[in-house]
């Protein structure tokens, strides 16, 4: 199965494939050092260490297709993954959402980055600033999607549900009435995929010679 993405469509990223090439207003911002790719790459792998590997040509080649891109598209590309992003830090400041440690020091890591101005491609570069950042959410997605579609339900329920209690008791209602629905689909699975009659397939009544 394809990795979990923040959104349904994948940057492409690990495409070999030929892309536009970046103009030239843009490729002073993508003379990047070696160094600072090695360590935009180590930081990738540390937050999902199975993403794919993060090199200069697939940085141009993705530039240039992000150029290419009529500027709405291109600005739709960025703000989709910029949300996600959102998602994750009202994810952490819930006081009804309790992530794992070893999650949130990922997600401080991802944090960290994103919030600096002097990443892999400076932030006020036209276009291209925030490339680097929905690169990097693109990648790490995997790590924080289960706990964020998880999240995504629970403030689904907590809106239509609008369980009494504390932050906790809310939490653990949104457990309860999912873990009682799990249960009456796994019934009713059961249910379906058995035969009556002791459990064998009853005889025809009439027969036809």
């Amino acid at each position: 199965m394809p990795h979990p993405t923040p959104t349904a469509e994948p940057l492409p990223f690990e495409r070999d494939s030929a892309a536009p090439p970046v103009p030239p207003a843009y490729q002073p911002a993508l003379a990047i050092k070696p160094a600072a790719i090695a360590e935009f790459d180590a930081l990738v792998h540390e937050l999902q260490p199975d993403a794919a590997r993060v090199d200069a040509a697939r940085l141009q080649r993705l530039a240039g297709w992000l150029a290419s891109l009529p500027a709405s598209e291109a600005r739709r590309v960025i703000d989709d993954r910029m949300q996600r992003l959102q998602e994750l830090h009202a994810m952490v400041v819930d006081p009804a959402w309790d992530c794992d440690p070893a999650l949130r020091v990922r997600l401080d890591k991802l944090f960290a980055y994103i919030d600096r101005h002097d990443d892999l491609i400076p932030d006020p570069t036209p276009l291209l600033g925030l490339l680097d950042d929905v690169l990097l959410i693109e990648l790490a997605w995997p790590t924080f999607a289960a706990e964020a579609e998880d999240f995504r339900d629970f403030c689904a329920y907590r809106r239509l549900e609008h369980p009494h209690g504390e932050p906790a008791e809310q939490r653990a209602a949104w457990m309860r009435d999912r873990l009682a629905e799990l249960a009456l689909l796994q019934h009713n699975a059961r249910v379906n995929d058995s035969h009556y009659a002791n459990g064998r397939t009853p005889e025809p009544v009439f027969r036809v010679a």
